[in-house]
C-alpha cells in the first residue's frame, strides 16, 4: 500500500502478515505526528478499514 494524502496529512501504511498487525504513520507538512495501530485478518489489511481509520483521524484533527 502506498501513502495516502488528505489535506495537510500524509498517512503511510505498514503491516506484517505474520503478526496480523499494522500501523499507519501520520505526518503533517513532512513532520511525524503519531502512529495509529490496528489488527487485521488474512493476507493484507482491508482497504476500507484503513480508509475509515484515516477519515476518522482527519475528522478529529481538522
Amino acid at each position: 500500500m502506498g501513502a495516502i494524502q488528505q489535506g495537510d496529512f500524509q498517512f503511510d501504511v505498514e503491516y506484517a502478515v505474520s503478526l496480523q498487525e499494522g500501523a499507519i504513520h501520520v505526518y503533517r507538512d513532512g513532520e511525524f505526528i503519531e502512529e495509529l495501530t490496528f489488527s487485521f485478518g488474512g493476507q493484507k489489511p482491508d482497504e476500507q478499514q484503513i480508509e475509515k481509520l484515516v477519515n476518522d483521524y482527519v475528522e478529529r484533527n481538522t
